[in-house]
């Protein structure tokens, strides 16, 4: 298969999925929420719909890999997949996808029935397809290999550095995603930041985890709007933890708000529990801008409506939305990819 081939099957794919998917599909959603409680359908079909309208369009997956050269030749790239959010690792898989690489792949046991569907509808559609993608069974090492992108935590990093660190790597840690308020946002700038907050429960790490906010700030506006997101309080998983935190909170005279779905709590810690939000006061948007970028390799995405010196923000409501171009950790996959060659 040619590039403009996979591109062209991956155009189909978005198109498949922009018009309901198929009775296969559905079947690998339910048994994927089944074995993963932090796992519904409204989510696993929201990243589904993202990943068909930003990333398999055919006309910006051909613009996006025009901008790199392509590879001289074909190599086999280890992909050890994260399962905080549903086909969180979709991204990686296409990058070595577009180019022409051929794929091992490693599921968490949290997602192992999605991207597997997804690669079986092409397979169907175009038997080809098939030679760029393999799966790992479960309790089998990698082997034969000529790079890897790892995702996982910090823990897990310092194994995955032990393990892959003699072969070019993309190895990615912990990250938390931040949201910098000046009080003149208006609601509906404020719901759509709820979205950034609450979707996947705040499981990933583009998920908001902590807010910047001038001195002074009366949460009462924005607690009240959040309101829209109290349904999260039925997912008993969700609940569980909301219960448990407010718990400890008040046990341990901690002050804290909370509207019944969301606790706030000021906290210079950028990560925040389950059903948590840290928040920190500001004077001096210079200084946080700084203090920002001192913390760069710590943060995802930084939601704004304003621009800062030397850092990317993101649209309030945006941030479990992104593009080709939007790299995890902002480290280019696609560069990284078109100059590998197998060992």
């Amino acid at each position: 298969m040619t590039q403009k081939d996979r591109i062209a099957l991956l155009g189909e794919l978005g198109r498949f999925l922009r018009e309901g998917g198929s009775e296969d599909l559905d079947l690998a959603i339910r048994r994927s929420c089944v074995e993963n409680g932090w796992f519904t359908e409204e989510n696993v079909r929201s990243a589904l719909a993202a990943i068909a309208e930003r990333m398999l369009d055919a006309d910006l997956l051909s613009a996006w890999a025009a901008r790199y050269p392509a590879p001289t030749q074909a190599a086999t790239i280890g992909l050890v997949m994260a399962g905080n959010i549903p086909l969180v690792g979709f991204h990686d898989w296409l990058c070595v996808f577009v180019t022409g690489h051929r794929a091992m792949i490693k599921l968490s046991d949290k997602d192992k029935r999605l991207l597997p569907a997804l690669i079986k509808i092409m397979g169907e559609w175009e038997k080809a397809s098939w030679a760029f993608t393999e799966f790992v069974p479960e309790n089998t090492p990698m082997q034969g290999f000529d790079a890897v992108i790892a995702t996982g935590s910090n823990n897990t990093a310092r194994y995955f550095e032990q393990y892959f660190g003699k072969y070019p790597h993309i190895i990615r840690k912990n990250r938390n995603s931040v949201a910098i308020l000046d009080g003149s946002e208006t609601p509906a700038e404020l719901l759509a930041l709820g979205r950034d907050v609450f979707a996947y429960f705040g499981l990933g790490c583009r998920n908001v985890s902590k807010l910047y906010v001038p001195e002074n700030y009366q949460f009462d506006h924005l607690l009240e709007l959040w309101d829209e997101y109290s349904d999260l309080i039925t997912h008993h998983k969700y609940k569980n933890n909301f219960d448990y935190n407010l718990t400890l909170f008040l046990l341990n005279i901690v002050p804290c708000l909370h509207n019944g779905c969301i606790i706030l709590s000021e906290d210079a810690a950028l990560a925040s529990r389950i059903a948590c939000l840290h928040y920190e006061y500001y004077s001096d948007s210079e200084a946080l801008s700084e203090r920002l970028r001192a913390d760069e390799a710590h943060i995802q995405c930084v939601v704004s409506r304003h621009s800062f010196p030397g850092m990317e923000t993101t649209p309030f409501g945006a941030t479990q939305a992104p593009g080709l171009l939007d790299y995890a950790d902002r480290v280019d996959v696609m560069a990284f990819l078109a100059h590998l060659s197998p060992v």
